[in-house]
């Protein structure tokens, strides 16, 4: 069976907005909740980015769902405090909190200072991240000299069991260079091949942990509304990945965005005002294997959605 949760978008809510819409969402039916950690929004539009971790904590101890977060290591955050803000949650809540790692991406990350890396780079610190917060959490010292430093790392507070670490990839190459060093792997929709061939480079990797797949959609009671939401809010996210590392500030993303469509904007969310066409379209997924759907309707106002879902979607979900 397939676990369906709620993706709690801190780019477009504030805090306490988002802290209310977990809880409405865990009374709706939603088995878990996810986001994303955030210091910019993708557009001025959107006009929000709380700090997640201060927030994960909230929303942990205010709800009984598990909650994961996708984030990234070694530049905003050293690798030693991300593995002692993880252990520290993953201790006072057992079993209920998982983190992914990605590569990172410029807008969050430039207000550290640093000259944003090549891709291969970024990876490279990725996999120097992985082990260094793997061992962290094992209760080494570590010392570490490569693409970050860290002198005698320790984490004092540790859980009894680690949190699961899982991967953030949007690639197959990606998927499969990590996957024998993770719990899992996180995505985002895409089609369909795209993403049997991502959960075949992570299989193929040696993966074997959990798979879990973000599903950005837009529901209103009317098609055009649905497709206005999208637009409105989630247009700077159509642009391809890769770009989107690149870029370093919402107004860079605002200005990208101009150029897109429709037709380039519904490959990146699902729009329909139908919530059994939603149902299709989230069984499509399950089908390919993912094991965890997460999904993040790109509107502001999330009542509605929650409201509408808990009662003509979740039910008919695998």
């Amino acid at each position: 069976m397939t676990l369906i949760g709620f993706h709690a978008s801190h780019e477009q809510a504030s805090p306490s907005r988002l802290l209310e819409d977990v809880r409405l969402a865990e009374a709706a039916g939603f088995g878990a909740a996810m986001c994303s950690d955030h210091i910019e929004p993708w557009s001025r539009r959107q006009g929000h980015s709380g700090f997640a971790w201060s927030w994960l904590g909230a929303a942990l101890a205010t709800t009984d769902l598990r909650f994961g977060v996708v984030t990234a290591t070694g530049f905003r955050y050293h690798p030693v405090v991300t593995a002692q803000a993880t252990a520290t949650l993953a201790s006072m809540f057992p079993q209920r909190f998982w983190f992914a790692l990605g590569s990172g991406e410029h807008c969050n990350e430039r207000m550290s200072g640093v000259a944003w890396p090549p891709k291969e780079e970024r990876q490279q610190l990725l996999g120097e991240n992985l082990d260094i917060v793997r061992r962290l959490h094992a209760g080494e010292v570590v010392d570490h000299d490569g693409a970050v430093k860290v002198d005698r790392g320790r984490v004092w507070d540790r859980p009894e069991t680690p949190p699961d670490i899982l991967l953030h990839a949007l690639t197959p190459e990606t998927a499969g260079r990590f996957a024998d060093r993770v719990d899992g792997l996180v995505t985002v929709n895409a089609p369909l091949e795209d993403l049997r061939r991502i959960l075949g480079a992570y299989r193929d990797g040696g993966g074997r942990g959990r798979t879990v797949l973000q599903v950005h959609l837009s529901w209103a009671p009317t098609r055009e509304r649905a497709r206005e939401i999208a637009r409105e809010q989630w247009a700077t996210n159509a642009l391809p990945p890769e770009l989107m590392a690149e870029l370093a500030t919402p107004e860079e993303f605002e200005s990208h965005a101009a150029e897109l469509d429709d037709g380039d904007l519904e490959g990146a969310v699902i729009v329909s005002d139908d919530p059994a066409e939603h149902v299709d379209f989230l069984c499509e997924f399950a089908e390919l294997g993912f094991d965890e759907i997460y999904l993040h309707h790109v509107g502001p106002d999330q009542r509605p959605f929650i409201d509408t879902f808990g009662d003509a979607v979740l039910p008919y979900l695998p």
